[in-house]
């Protein structure tokens, strides 16, 4: 046999061993990435449900302090919501801890404990406030010391628990870039493999028909299964993107949540301080015009505090299964008025009328704060406003694209951050409470803007209901 023959033919072998080995690496590395993504989802799950714990407590708190300090039924609608839903959020993360493996034994039984008992002093002081008369005794003023230990103790608890998760966090994040940078690497070694094969195959099979065909096509079926596994580490790569957007968003909800907390103590006593002023100052007309200012700026205070908190919060939704199509030509019929005010044509692109899996009216709202945002950028009498949909595996594409003032890079980076609006009277929680609804779906939402061109949203939601 030739020299040159037993040299094509190790070349092949060392190649094939080469690609063979490249497969298993490609594959190991995604099955690892599919498991710290896993475990990532596991820390946020935890994360969360210590946050929901926590907020939840707060709002019982509220709820009684400001009851006996106002002597106002409407101030128990907090604690009457937050006492029945704490104990239940126990029970989710006591199961979901089980789940992920995580030994936190002691702790929540710890939690449990604390959290037994501070529900049950709650009420307790609730019983004595109401049996003296709604009147504060010694006996209720003594217990706020105990009181506040508890509080202390369940956060310190808490706090501990999540700086663990957070930790554990980046420590799979650290994994999974380490990850990506390997897979990169193998990624362009098992091109460089392909590329070499093909040119082989041509240079060697312009004298062997039969083998040159074969060789292509294999080359072929390799190239084919390479691009399946770079598209499925895109699609990994994209769920870790939209797993730290809800971590984002989550962490604005927690920061939402303490800031209203701490609002909401001092603007009872500033309303309970000018209700007992107005009594001091009698029926005099310039006290009581500053009363009612005091009282009105109150109050607009609780409801952007209140709305803050809407915006940010996981709410609980009604799912049912709906054609796409059906809910936007409802939101446009919603917009209706808005739409031929502004004297903007309508273009729909209906490539697939997917069902989705949604709640029916906040995905409305959240479609319709879209497009009233488009119909205020687009100039009057010239906007086009372009709405398409699209289906993709288990999913449903939704584009709204509009041809109005665009954005630039900076409004991009801050668009759904609470109360940035670039809108005289807005303000600044409808793309919030927009995010807010998608991320709750287990959507994603993503915009690109040029400024003068205009701007699109896509939206993704899913077609069928995700255990």
């Amino acid at each position: 046999m030739p020299l040159s023959r037993i040299k094509i033919r190790w070349g092949y072998l060392i190649a094939f061993v080469l690609m063979l080995v490249s497969y298993y690496l490609i594959f190991f590395i995604i099955q690892k990435l599919a498991g710290e993504t896993g475990k990532m989802s596991e820390s946020f799950g935890l994360v969360r449900k210590l946050d929901l714990i926590k907020s939840e407590l707060i709002d019982a708190e509220t709820g009684v302090r400001g009851y006996m300090l106002t002597k106002d039924e409407p101030f128990l609608e907090p604690w009457k919501v937050s006492s029945k839903r704490v104990m239940p959020i126990y029970d989710s993360l006591e199961r979901v801890a089980e789940r992920s493996g995580r030994e936190y034994v002691p702790q929540l039984l710890l939690l449990k404990n604390l959290l037994d008992r501070r529900l049950h002093s709650l009420d307790r002081a609730l019983q004595s406030f109401r049996e003296s008369g709604q009147v504060l005794t010694p006996q209720i003023l003594a217990a706020r010391a105990s009181n506040k230990i508890q509080t202390d103790s369940i956060r310190l608890l808490i706090a501990q628990m999540q700086a663990h998760e957070i930790h554990l966090m980046s420590e799979q994040e650290t994994k999974l870039k380490g990850f990506f940078g390997s897979t990169w690497l193998i990624t362009t070694t098992s091109l460089a493999i392909a590329i070499i094969t093909i040119i082989s195959s041509i240079l060697i099979y312009n004298r062997e028909s039969k083998a040159r065909l074969k060789a292509v096509r294999d080359s072929r079926d390799y190239s084919l299964q390479l691009e399946q596994r770079i598209n499925e580490l895109n699609r990994v790569n994209k769920e870790l993107e939209e797993l730290k957007s809800v971590e984002k968003f989550t962490a604005t909800g927690r920061i939402a949540r303490t800031i209203a907390h701490e609002v909401r103590n001092p603007l009872t006593n500033i309303s309970l301080a000018s209700e007992q002023l107005k009594e001091l100052t009698g029926t005099e007309s310039e006290a009581m015009l500053l009363h009612d200012m005091i009282s009105r700026n109150a109050t607009r205070i609780n409801q952007l505090v209140s709305d803050l908190l809407n915006s940010t919060r996981f709410a609980q939704l009604e799912y049912s299964s709906i054609p796409v199509t059906e809910i936007l030509e409802e939101t446009l019929e919603m917009a209706a008025d808005r739409i031929e005010l502004s004297q903007v044509s309508v273009e729909r692109n209906f490539e697939s009328n997917c069902d989705v899996w949604v709640d029916r009216e906040k995905i409305k709202l959240a479609f319709l704060n879209i497009i009233l945002n488009a119909l205020e950028a687009m100039e009057k009498g010239k906007g086009v406003l372009q709405i398409s949909t699209r289906g993709q595996y288990n999913r449903c594409m939704v584009e709204i694209r509009d041809n109005g003032v665009g954005m630039d890079e900076e409004t991009l980076m801050k668009l759904y951050e609470p109360y940035f609006t670039g809108k005289p009277k807005g303000n600044g929680l409808g793309l919030t409470n927009t995010q807010n609804i998608i991320l709750n779906h287990k959507g994603s939402i993503h915009v690109r803007s040029t400024v003068g061109k205009g701007t699109t949203f896509t939206i993704t939601l899913l077609q069928e209901a995700q255990s």
